[in-house]
């Protein structure tokens, strides 16, 4: 009896083990989803188009702050010959002039000092040439030696070398050889200067007032002509390739809406600025209407040539966080987003500078609306 209930314990013991914890295998995870990749339904497939990134003729362009600038071979500063003091301004800011008009009279005792001398000179002169004279009488009438006519000869020279000194010194203080011609005839010594333009144009600047004592190296009036000014813009040295001397430009003054400047570079500096790393470049700017006045402010588009540059379609770019993006075919239906980096829009296209080779597939319409089901893919 006792084998009999020992079989059945023994069987449900061997059971009760079998039915015992066993470690149970962990379900594998999900695979992590790309956050730039996407799978386009049907229906938006049927919207979106494809297309290469592909080689083309492409021809930049950079736009700089520009500015309108005096032309410096038109502009002239103006001051006195002399020292002394401004007794009359004949002139304002604003003013147009003409090349020998007066702008300014000074009172200088500089020049009634030298108008002096000259006379003085002068006169010693005369003195000379009668004496020299009288000289060659005596010695053709066997009354003096020939040396004593050297003497006399002698002294006239340097008397005429005293009348020349004189003479170019009264020049360096702006008077003319008929204002000279008249001192000497009139014997009438003036301490009135006068300042002239040295050139036909507009007054810019005027820097001296009534009652000023001026030295020679003192500016009184910045005269300008202002029939041909320069449009004038600083271009980052990174961008050395766009510039060049006839490359086209085209540019905006914002004080003139509406109108736009076309031309052609005229220079280009050689050296770089260094304390703003910037390239000097300008465009010679007819002005015959002056409505371009100095120190306005212009946009400039600089216009470089052409290159054969790998390029994609500007529709195709998705912009985010300051950054550019292609969305690239990885198969039928599925794209990734992928960051490149582009050049400046040139007639529709950008060139590709990194991120994307020629050949590669992409979506060049429709990249909004890929990128707004990418983003609600992500959300689910």
């Amino acid at each position: 009896m006792k084998r009999r209930l020992l079989a059945p314990l023994a069987l449900a013991a061997t059971l009760l083990a079998g039915c015992g914890d066993k470690p149970e295998t962990p379900a594998p995870a999900p695979a992590e989803r790309n956050p730039l990749a996407v799978t386009a339904p049907a229906a938006l497939l049927a919207e979106i188009k494809l297309g290469v990134v592909r080689e083309a003729d492409i021809r930049e362009s950079l736009r700089v702050p520009g500015r309108i600038e005096v032309d410096e071979q038109r502009v002239t500063r103006i001051g006195s010959t002399v020292t002394g003091r401004i007794t009359e301004l004949e002139a304002i800011v604003g003013q147009d002039v003409k090349k020998g008009q007066e702008l300014a009279r000074l009172s200088s005792t500089e020049l009634s000092a030298t108008q002096l001398d000259f006379l003085k000179a002068f006169s010693q002169k005369l003195l000379a040439e009668r004496a020299s004279q009288r000289a060659q009488q005596l010695l053709d009438a066997d009354v003096i030696g020939l040396a004593e006519l050297q003497r006399r000869q002698a002294e006239l020279s340097q008397a005429e070398a005293e009348v020349s000194a004189a003479r170019d010194q009264l020049k360096v203080l702006g008077m003319s050889d008929g204002a000279i011609l008249r001192l000497a005839g009139t014997r009438q010594v003036t301490s009135i200067s006068t300042v002239v333009a040295s050139l036909s144009g507009t007054v810019i600047e005027r820097k001296g007032t009534l009652g000023q004592v001026v030295q020679p190296a003192d500016t009184i009036f910045v005269v300008a002509d202002l029939s041909n000014v320069w449009l004038v813009a600083d271009v980052p040295e990174q961008h050395a390739e766009f510039v060049r001397p006839g490359e086209s430009i085209e540019a905006e003054v914002s004080a003139l809406p509406g109108k736009r400047i076309t031309g052609q570079l005229s220079f280009v500096s050689a050296t770089v600025n260094p304390e703003t790393r910037t390239i000097k470049v300008r465009m010679d700017l007819p002005n015959q209407e002056r409505l371009f006045k100095p120190a306005m402010l212009a946009t400039v588009l600089v216009k470089g040539r052409a290159q054969r540059v790998p390029a994609v379609p500007e529709r195709a770019v998705v912009r985010g966080e300051n950054k550019d993006f292609l969305f690239v075919q990885t198969g039928a239906d599925a794209f990734v987003l992928r960051e490149v980096q582009l050049g400046p829009e040139a007639g529709g296209l950008r060139r590709v500078l990194s991120g994307a080779r020629v050949g590669e597939r992409i979506v060049t319409e429709g990249a909004f609306l890929l990128d707004v089901e990418r983003q609600r893919q992500q959300t689910q």
